[in-house]
């Protein structure tokens, strides 16, 4: 039996979910799904320059889950901007850490 899955704490969601390439029509385009989770770690790692050990602390997660979350996410970003696709940010199993004044304020999220 599979090992349940702990929720992932963020500090909150992105500004805008969603990104695609300019001059493209919408219903042209294939669509990548990037869960909040995966958005934490890529900004962790690589906005805020934090190493694995730190960023997974705040995540709530182990080291090696958090590699195996950020590698994930940075092959669907290389996706999106390789093969241009639109990149859209919503799911995932997480949770708030509540540092952030807009964390987790979109409907459907529970904390």
């Amino acid at each position: 039996m599979a090992r349940p899955f702990k929720r992932r704490s963020v500090e909150g969601e992105p500004y805008s979910d969603y990104f695609k390439p300019k001059g493209l029509p919408l219903e042209q385009l294939e669509e990548i799904r990037l869960t909040v989770d995966e958005f934490e770690a890529v900004r962790l790692a690589d906005k805020e320059g934090l190493y694995q050990k730190a960023a997974a602390r705040k995540m709530n997660v182990s080291r090696q889950t958090f590699g195996n979350i950020v590698n994930l996410a940075h092959k669907k970003i290389a996706e999106a901007l390789v093969e241009c696709k639109a990149l859209k940010i919503e799911g995932g199993f997480y949770k708030c850490c509540r540092k952030r004044k807009r964390c987790c304020r979109k409907k459907g999220v529970k904390t």
